[in-house]
C-alpha cells in the first residue's frame, strides 16, 4: 500500500503531481490510500511501500475530465481524491471514458461535480457585503461571512476580484478567508460568524429597496425556494422580510390594482418664515434674505449658505437633499462626486446641464465632524420643513416646466409628504405651476451600491428618469 498525504484540503497540485507519478509507474488504485494533513509535510508519507519503478512514458487525461476531476476535488467528501485517481488511471487505457455517462464512476463523478458547481454559483449569489469604513487610500472596506458546502472558497476569489475590484474586501468563512486590497488577493486562516459585523447602515436602505420592488403579483414561492434554499437565509438580510412579503402578498396585490388609478398626492401647504416680509422678485434677493435669517437650524450646520445654480428662466429644475463638504466649500451644489456622476448620467440623456437649474432642499451642509473629516449628516424632518418655503420661492422664480426630485428628501421638501421612491418613481405629475414633478433616486444612492452589475441597472434606470424628464421639458 502506498501512502500519500497532501497538504491541506484543496491541494490540488498536490494531488496531481501526485497522481502524474502513480500513474508514470503504473500504480493501480486500489495500491493508493489518500490522505490530508493537518499543514506542511511531503507529498508522499514516510509509512507504506516504496514506489515501482516507471513504466510509461506519458499520461493522457482528456481536458474535459480533467476540469470535471478539478471541480470534484473542492468537493468535501472524503473519498474524493481515491474516486479521481481511479478515473484518471483507468482513463489511460479508456480515453473515452468521459463519454460514456452510464459509467458508474463517471456517474458519480459528474454527480460531485454538479454539486460544487451549484455551490459556486450560489456563494457568487449569496454573499452579502457589509461596509466597515474607508481605508487610508480612500477606498471603501467591506466584510462578508459565507458558509459554503464544500471547500470552494479560495476557487471563487477571482470572481470576487474581478466583479468588486473598486472596493477592499474580505470574505470569512469556517476555514478560510480571501480578501482584496485593489493590487493582490490573498488568503488566509478561517473565522466564525461572530468575526463578521451582522449589519451596516446600508442594509436598512437594501431591506427598504428589497421590500418596495417585491412584487406579489410575480410571487412563486417554490421557484424562490429552489433558487434561495432557506438554509441561505440566514445570511441574507433581506431574507427576514419574505415570510411577511410572502403571507401578504394578495393583500399588496390588491392594493396595487386599487392604486393603480390613484390621483397624484396633493402639496401640502408651506408656511411663511416669519423673517420672509417680501415677495422676492430674483433669486439674488431671495438667498440675500435667507443668509440675513438669523432663525434657520444651525446646531450640527455649516453657516456658509449654497444657493441653486443656473439659468433663473431654466426649464428643467433638479433638487437633492443637501449640500455635501465639497459643495460647502465650492459654494455651488453638486460638484462633488455625485455631482459627477449625475454630470455624466445628464450627458448620457442628452440634458444640457448649462441650461437646467440645480439646487437643493436643504441649503446648508450638515455634518458630524471627526478628526479632520466632516461627514454627511442626514437633515431632519425639521430641517426639511423650514427651507421648504424658500425652496417653493426658488421654483417660483425659476418657473422650470420640469421638477426632478432626486431623492427622497427632495420629494418631501417639494410636496410635505413622506413618499417612497420605488412607488412613485419615474412617473410625471401634475405640479405647481402647471409644471411637472418627476421623482428619482439621488446620484448618491448610486455610489453606495456595493455590487458593480447592480449600480450598472440602477445607473441606467436613472439616465432613463433623466431622458424622461427632457422629454417632458420638450413637449
Amino acid at each position: 500500500m502506498i501512502r500519500i498525504t497532501l497538504a491541506c484540503e484543496t491541494d490540488i497540485k498536490g494531488w496531481r503531481d501526485a497522481s502524474r507519478d502513480l500513474l508514470l509507474r503504473a500504480v493501480p488504485p486500489e495500491q493508493v490510500e489518500w490522505n490530508v494533513a493537518g499543514s506542511g509535510g511531503g507529498l508522499f508519507a514516510d509509512e507504506g511501500d516504496p514506489l515501482p519503478p516507471e513504466r510509461r512514458e506519458t499520461v493522457t487525461i482528456a481536458k474535459e475530465l480533467l476540469r470535471d476531476v478539478q471541480t470534484v476535488l473542492l468537493h468535501r467528501d472524503p473519498e474524493r481524491f481515491a474516486l479521481a485517481y481511479r478515473i484518471v488511471h483507468r482513463a489511460q487505457d479508456e480515453p473515452k471514458l468521459h463519454r460514456n455517462p452510464a459509467d458508474p464512476d463517471m456517474h458519480r463523478l459528474r454527480g460531485l461535480a454538479k454539486s460544487v458547481r451549484r455551490d459556486i454559483h450560489k456563494m457568487h449569489a449569496f454573499v452579502r457585503f457589509r461596509t466597515i469604513g474607508t481605508s487610508e487610500d480612500g477606498r471603501e472596506q467591506f466584510v462578508a461571512w459565507f458558509e459554503p458546502d464544500h471547500h470552494i472558497t479560495e476557487a471563487v476569489a477571482p470572481f470576487f476580484r474581478d466583479r468588486f475590484t473598486g472596493m477592499n474586501w474580505l470574505i470569512v468563512t469556517p476555514e478560510a478567508g480571501i480578501a482584496w486590497d485593489g493590487e493582490a488577493l490573498r488568503t488566509g486562516p478561517g473565522g466564525r460568524k461572530s468575526d463578521v459585523p451582522q449589519e451596516d447602515a446600508v442594509e436598512a436602505e437594501w431591506k427598504s429597496y428589497y421590500g418596495a420592488i417585491f412584487n406579489p403579483a410575480r410571487l412563486k414561492t417554490k421557484a424562490m425556494m429552489a433558487e434561495m434554499p432557506a438554509k441561505y437565509w440566514k445570511n441574507l438580510p433581506e431574507a427576514a422580510l419574505i415570510p411577511a412579503l410572502t403571507r401578504a402578498a394578495e393583500t399588496r396585490m390588491n392594493a396595487m390594482i386599487d392604486k393603480n388609478d390613484e390621483e397624484t398626492p396633493a402639496v401640502k401647504d408651506v408656511a411663511v418664515p416669519a423673517c420672509a416680509q417680501d415677495r422676492y422678485t430674483a433669486l439674488d434677493q431671495l438667498y440675500d434674505a435667507l443668509r440675513g435669517a438669523n432663525d434657520y437650524p444651525a446646531e450640527g450646520f455649516s453657516d456658509r449658505l449654497v444657493p441653486g445654480a443656473g439659468p433663473d428662466n431654466a426649464p428643467l429644475m433638479f433638487v437633492g437633499e443637501q449640500p455635501g463638504d465639497q459643495e460647502d466649500q465650492a459654494g455651488q451644489p453638486f460638484v462633488g462626486p455625485a455631482g459627477q456622476l449625475l454630470d455624466r448620467a445628464m450627458a448620457a440623456a442628452s440634458v444640457d446641464r448649462q441650461g437646467a437649474f440645480i439646487t437643493n432642499a436643504v441649503k446648508r451642509f450638515k455634518f458630524v465632524q471627526r478628526g479632520q473629516r466632516r461627514i454627511h449628516s442626514k437633515p431632519s424632518n425639521d430641517d426639511i420643513e423650514y427651507y421648504r418655503w424658500w425652496l417653493d420661492q426658488e421654483r417660483r422664480l425659476v418657473d422650470p416646466r420640469v421638477v426632478v426630485a432626486l431623492g427622497a428628501t427632495a420629494a418631501r421638501a417639494l410636496t410635505g409628504k413622506t413618499l417612497t421612491i420605488s412607488r412613485n418613481r419615474g412617473q410625471l405629475m401634475d405640479y405647481l405651476g402647471g409644471s411637472k414633478l418627476l421623482i428619482t433616486v439621488h446620484p448618491s444612492y448610486l455610489l453606495r451600491l456595493p455590487d458593480g452589475a447592480g449600480q450598472k441597472v440602477e445607473y441606467e434606470k436613472f439616465v432613463r428618469d433623466l431622458s424622461l424628464a427632457r422629454e417632458a421639458m420638450a413637449g
